[in-house]
């Protein structure tokens, strides 16, 4: 992050690229917030959901560094478990609203 913010003041760098490693950090695992709390059913607490991800997200991260095809960056985690995080609380919003639907249609 703070290579993009000296690439940015000194011009070597289009702003266009670290909002697009930002938002595609955040976006990659926002579906697994929504998404594994409604087929695993233990995950749909906020701990064990955090645990979960971390979990994943550190594999992801330990794989790109021993294969090469990345590196281990501690804001790339940050920014997945936000986007995580970011997509398990619409799922907990839209639950919620689901609840209170049904609650008032009985």
């Amino acid at each position: 992050m703070n290579g993009y913010v000296l690439a940015i003041s000194n011009g070597s760098i289009n702003l266009i690229i670290p909002i697009k490693n930002l938002a595609g950090n955040v976006a990659a695992f926002l579906p697994m917030g929504i998404f594994l709390p409604y087929f695993i059913r233990t995950l749909n607490r906020l701990k064990s959901f955090a645990v979960a991800m971390t979990v994943m997200i550190l594999s992801v991260e330990i794989i790109q560094l021993v294969t090469r095809r990345g590196s281990l960056d501690i804001d790339d985690f940050i920014l997945n478990i936000i986007g995580a995080l970011i997509g398990f609380g619409l799922w907990k919003a839209m639950t919620a609203r689901k609840i209170r639907k049904n609650a008032v249609n009985i």
